[in-house]
């Protein structure tokens, strides 16, 4: 494994083995992608089909960021907060932590694929091309529809994604990895535009749209909130091992039953993340909220409370004609902060 900023990834696992950033590249023309495509630290086959894809490189880095940044915004209030340091230990392990991470990184890519296609940015993919009438009124009016369909053919290829043996922690990962590719299908959209004189509707066009994946990253947080711990269990019926769970409410019969496709599953309880250890650097020195989360963010350890002056912009004003006039204000802010 590489260093926590830079993981690699495997043509068996999930994007959230994110692949190093690497240094910046220019945008020159040519052979530019298969030079970024160099910089990621990707499988030979991964690398193979990046090198084939132009634009693809660019579109991975935006995937990667995509899905460090929404994992970091539903997590800040929590012990754990999807920071990078720790991160190699704890893809090692069967978390619920370890579930959200491959679900929400296979989700940015699969967004950010789709987007990338509609935007223009990918040589070998265009608009939605659903065979309906409706997608190509859209392309006719100047409006393109996110090509998802491209986006999952491709994706599936890229993680060479197979069903392997009798491997929980396997089973487990590609599950997880599908249910992120579920959430942004789910969120697909059907959005419409009314074209005619004074605003009438005497033509009307529609095409698909993603969801902006905030909302996709506040599903997939329900789902690990509501995580199912799971084990390895024969079916007799079909001969080869499978994911079950403990018998739901629903299903008081049986003893155990399959999670279900749009849940997230793991295999281990998570540590407490309070203390520095392999997996996160604890919870010492984050600022929490008095009458929200510090207790539970400080694992009973107590907290700092520090009292500091913040300037910001106050009173402002629309200037004829192109400017906004503010004045300086100052207030006394509280923070709070987890003791050692």
């Amino acid at each position: 494994m590489s260093s926590p900023a830079g993981l690699s990834l495997t043509g068996k696992e999930a994007l959230t083995h994110f692949p190093s950033l690497g240094t910046s590249t220019n945008s020159a023309q040519g052979k530019a992608h298969v030079k970024q495509c160099d910089l990621l630290k990707l499988s030979r086959k991964q690398k193979r089909l990046c090198r084939r894809e132009p634009g693809l490189a660019e579109t991975l880095r935006d995937a990667i960021r995509l899905g460090i940044m929404e994992c970091q915004f539903q997590f800040r209030s929590e012990r754990w907060n999807c920071s990078l340091e720790g991160r190699t230990s704890l893809l090692k392990r069967g978390f619920k932590e370890t579930a959200f991470l491959y679900a929400v990184s296979s989700a940015a890519l699969t967004h950010s694929l789709a987007r990338a296609c509609s935007a223009g940015r990918m040589e070998r993919c265009t608009c939605d091309d659903s065979p309906d009438l409706e997608n190509r009124k859209a392309w006719q009016w100047g409006v393109c529809g996110d090509n998802l369909k491209y986006s999952t053919k491709f994706l599936k290829k890229f993680l060479g994604q197979k069903r392997i043996g009798k491997d929980l922690r396997a089973k487990v990962d590609i599950h997880n990895t599908n249910v992120g590719i579920k959430a942004v299908k789910n969120g697909l959209k059907t959005t419409c535009k009314c074209h005619g004189v004074s605003g009438s509707c005497a033509v009307r066009t529609c095409w698909k749209q993603l969801s902006p994946f905030h909302e996709i990253g506040r599903l997939l947080k329900l789902r690990y909130d509501d995580a199912v711990k799971v084990f390895s269990t024969t079916n007799d019926a079909v001969g080869h091992s499978e994911l079950a769970s403990p018998q739901r409410q629903s299903h008081p019969t049986k003893h155990h039953a399959s999670p279900r496709a749009t849940d997230l599953v793991y295999v281990e309880d998570s540590p407490s993340f309070c203390r520095p250890s392999k997996y996160s650097l604890g919870t010492a020195g984050r600022t929490c909220s008095r009458e929200g989360n510090c207790d539970s963010m400080c694992c009973g350890r107590g907290y700092n409370t520090q009292s500091r002056l913040v300037t910001f912009s106050c009173h402002c004003q629309v200037q004829w004609c192109c400017y906004v006039e503010c004045q300086q204000c100052m207030q006394e802010e509280v923070v709070y902060s987890c003791k050692q």
